[in-house]
């Protein structure tokens, strides 16, 4: 019996999983360097708060009051706590159940039977024990599955830090959305005051027969055209506000007479520090999750491949009994009561097979998992630097266009006050430098959202 046992017990295949590093997972190894390096410095990030190197105090207080008060953040915090709780009770199997039992019996026997000579009998007795019951973890089931749920815990406390990146990437997009709606808001105002200054010129060239009506119907068509513009601006900037409230988990009515005139853009071109790929993707929170699902589902199929083992159990209970509740303390009333034993299911209609594979299944799938979020983050790292890097150069572009057009503005509106060229070429020279300003607005407020992209590309330090 014993050589068939050990027998099994050698042939049983991959009775364990072995744990794995993250970087293990790959199918292909990351790459040791970026495609983009302009602007980026190939060095480890030595600042995790990201936010703060905008040295906006608005933006910092902002992200401080939504990582207390985000709804998303506190249910992140909750679902930690009861994975924690699955883990604990998982692991709670490990120890010995003890448990405490008291109590009477008393029970009459048939006097119609031969065992009692045909008289009717009386019994009775007082009881009190602890009872322990204990499966003896010998082969580790019991354990696999407790390595398995602290695994899921980590993976929630991955999952809290992702939703912390997520949350912090969010607060700054449409707190910098909200600065360049406001930028752009200022703008059109400047624009529309530009084009009133204008319009008393034209008004006044006509009133001296200079101008015929149709420049004046024609300035006033551009002014009332960028008029137009300010109201849709102003409700773009209460939906970025209203957006802002959720994100700090209050009312709009909160937040007072926020954002107001709330500064100007900053001007952020600097060089941004990366890590290599192979170190800086591992890190970011999504990955570290999947990474620790990876192992839960190994450590599971462990567990389900110790089931074909046998299980032992040591039942036991120590304590008194006797007639007489007065006599119940005594040494002569003590009882006891071992009971070893084992357990081996031998057939169960493919129920352990099928488990056996579905835990096989669930392994690979959470691999290819792995993989895939992988490979995500190389694209969204990969992007988000292209995207951050054009725009500095679209910004340089643009900020020479602005220049050129303020200058055939005022070109073009000296030689019409010499009625040396039609008004045409200032209804075209205003449209144009009101099109350029606007443009680098949002080339510049596109600029700061992709390296906030970048930033949450990369895991954002946490």
């Amino acid at each position: 019996m014993r050589a068939i046992l050990l027998f099994f017990l050698l042939s049983l295949p991959l009775i364990a999983v072995q744990a794995q590093q993250g970087g293990e997972y790959l199918k292909e190894p990351l790459p040791d360097s970026w495609q983009d390096g302009k602007l980026f410095e190939q060095t480890t990030p030595d600042n995790d708060l990201w936010w703060q190197n905008f040295e906006d105090a608005r933006l910092d207080s902002l992200i401080n009051v939504a990582v207390m008060n985000n709804p998303s953040v506190l249910m992140a915090i909750e679902n930690m706590k009861k994975a924690k709780a699955v883990w604990r009770q998982a692991q709670s199997n490990l120890l010995p159940q003890v448990g405490l039992q008291a109590g009477w019996q008393r029970a009459r026997g048939s006097g119609n039977t031969a065992e009692t000579l045909y008289r009717e009998t009386y019994n009775g007795y007082y009881n009190g024990a602890v009872a322990v019951s204990w499966q003896a973890d010998i082969f580790g089931s019991i354990y696999m599955r407790s390595k398995a749920q602290k695994r899921l815990f980590q993976a929630t406390e991955e999952e809290y830090r992702a939703v912390m990146v997520s949350l912090c990437a969010n607060v700054a997009t449409t707190y910098f959305s909200i600065k360049e709606s406001i930028a752009r808001l200022a703008v059109l105002r400047t624009n529309v005051a530009s084009q009133q200054e204008i319009i008393k010129i034209v008004t006044s060239r006509y009133n001296s027969g200079l101008a015929s009506k149709l420049d004046v119907a024609q300035s006033k068509s551009v002014y009332y055209n960028t008029l137009a513009q300010i109201p849709a601006m102003e409700a773009t900037i209460a939906a970025y506000r209203n957006s802002m409230a959720v994100l700090l988990g209050c009312y709009p009515q909160d937040m007072g007479n926020w954002p107001g005139n709330d500064g100007a853009l900053p001007s952020y071109i600097e060089p941004i520090a990366l890590g290599v790929p192979a170190t800086l993707l591992l890190r970011r929170p999504d990955i570290r999750e999947a990474e620790k699902n990876v192992e839960a589902y190994a450590a599971l199929l462990g567990a389900s491949k110790r089931d074909w083992l046998p299980t032992f159990y040591v039942n036991g209970t120590i304590g008194f009994a006797a007639d007489k509740l007065k006599e119940l303390p005594h040494a002569r009333s003590l009882t006891w009561e071992i009971a070893p034993a084992m357990r081996w299911t031998i057939f169960s209609g493919g129920e352990r097979i099928n488990a056996t594979r579905e835990a096989r299944a669930a392994l690979e799938q959470s691999i290819i998992s792995f993989n895939s979020k992988v490979l995500t983050a190389m694209q969204e790292v990969e992007s988000a630097m292209s995207q951050y890097s054009s725009s500095i150069a679209q910004i340089v572009a643009i900020k020479e266009a602005v220049n050129q057009s303020n200058e055939t503005l005022a070109l073009s509106l000296e030689l019409y006050k010499q009625g040396l060229t039609q008004f045409q070429n200032v209804l075209d020279a205003q449209r144009t430098l009101l099109s350029y300003e606007d443009y680098l607005v949002q080339a510049r407020g596109a600029s700061l959202k992709y390296l906030v992209q970048l930033y949450e590309a990369l895991g954002g330090g946490w």
